[in-house]
């Protein structure tokens, strides 16, 4: 039998430069490495891409999910899209059909995506969440917000510099809901005279604002002073957001998440997991469950770990919750004369509570920090779970199936 002859036209896959926020998720997914980027763009590597579709899903603004239909041929480029500040317009193409998305990056009917599910964390919202709005401002489009307070959240004269900062968007509408992120555009051009790109910060407020009724939202943002190696750096974004000062106006772009939200189901539990500034969207999750507080309401467990209680933001106000709203469980992995502890290690300790959370239909959980611990967490959920006679491989599928495992790690 002879092969297949491949068809001339193909669906290319392309990442649009206007929306995308250079979170680096769509080149961690790929399980075949067509994703690279350099200082400018992300893009798709037309020769490796097999259209599997698993970089769809993770990317938090969609700019993931474009296609154009070209000759085989004449395929763009890496060289090409790298050097795009947008997507090419939709070209002429005689016989081809009249479609510019789909599954596939051929356009014959013999080609069939390979099914992939390589993520760990479900890819549909909770059933009850609320409909969220995405992308309703681009870097070409931004909202402008302005300052009105800017608080450091961790103890003076420490390391680890957190700020909690407040956007106020005035008059223009921009409506947020709990687990979803902004990016914020530092003013200034790169090393290449071109502008800076957005960074993404997780918004550390409910959705009716900071301040209640006002049109505003807060992020909780860490100046960063040195690189992953520990060699000194300045964090271009990190620094501008926490220098900012009362009054300084601010090019907002999003909001960004379609799947990390809460569920607004009030007996909903809310299992949390994080580190650092991913407490960002537990904090919005928690005061929005604070300020609607009512008997019957669902239980809240939350696992917070740090280097040491100096660097953990909002310690203060966490000890000021009341006991009976929500168990308060703190891990310190830097703390002089005393053993290492991560938040996966209070998990097995806490393996009771957390397995009666996991054993219950209504209990959704929320994982977001650094990407190094997922592992630890994965493990530990995996362990509680089997110990209490709950198979993980498939309370672990039930739990992505229903919108009820969501990780948000960089």
């Amino acid at each position: 039998m002879n092969d297949a002859v491949p068809s001339p036209i193909l669906k290319q896959h392309l990442i649009d430069p206007v929306i995308c926020i250079r979170c680096n998720t769509c080149e961690e997914t790929c399980p075949v490495d067509a994703i690279t980027h350099d200082s400018r763009n992300y893009v798709v590597n037309a020769d490796i891409c097999n259209g599997c579709n698993a970089c769809i899903s993770p990317c938090p603004t969609g700019s993931i999910d474009n296609w154009r239909k070209v000759l085989r041929t004449k395929a763009y480029t890496l060289e090409e899209q790298l050097g795009w500040d947008e997507l090419p317009a939709e070209q002429e193409i005689e016989g081809a059909e009249d479609a510019t998305t789909g599954p596939a990056i051929a356009d014959d009917a013999s080609f069939t995506p390979p099914p992939v599910d390589s993520a760990r964390g479900s890819s549909t919202p909770p059933p009850s969440a609320a409909r969220p709005v995405v992308n309703s401002h681009t870097n070409k489009q931004p909202a402008i917000a302005t300052v009105t307070g800017n608080f450091r959240v961790t103890e003076i004269g420490r390391e680890y510099d957190t700020h909690h900062i407040v956007l106020d968007f005035g008059s223009s509408p921009f409506p947020v809901l709990e687990g979803q992120s902004i990016g914020i555009i530092p003013p200034g051009t790169d090393a290449h005279g071109r502008p800076h790109h957005a960074r993404q910060y997780s918004i550390a407020s409910p959705r009716d604002g900071e301040r209640p009724r006002y049109n505003n939202l807060s992020l909780t943002v860490k100046r960063v002073t040195s690189d992953h190696e520990g060699k000194a750096v300045r964090g271009v974004a990190s620094n501008y957001v926490c220098d900012l000062q009362k009054g300084d106006q601010v090019k907002v772009i999003g909001p960004f998440g379609s799947t990390f939200l809460m569920p607004d189901d009030p007996k909903a539990n809310l299992l949390m997991i994080c580190t650092g500034t991913g407490s960002a969207p537990m904090r919005a999750m928690t005061e929005r469950r604070r300020r609607g507080r009512q008997p019957g309401d669902g239980r809240l467990m939350l696992f917070f770990g740090a280097r040491t209680k100096e660097e953990l933001p909002y310690f203060g106000p966490l000890m000021s919750l009341p006991a009976d709203f929500m168990a308060i469980h703190l891990a310190f992995s830097r703390t002089p004369g005393k053993p290492k502890t991560y938040v996966q290690d209070l998990m097995r300790e806490r393996a009771d509570d957390v397995a009666e959370l996991l054993k219950d239909d209504d209990t959704y959980l929320y994982v977001c920090g650094l990407k190094g611990m997922e592992d630890g967490v994965m493990d530990a959920l995996r362990f509680v779970a089997d110990r209490h006679g709950l198979p993980w491989k498939e309370l672990h599928a039930r739990l992505k199936t229903e919108g009820r495992l969501h990780l948000e790690t960089y």
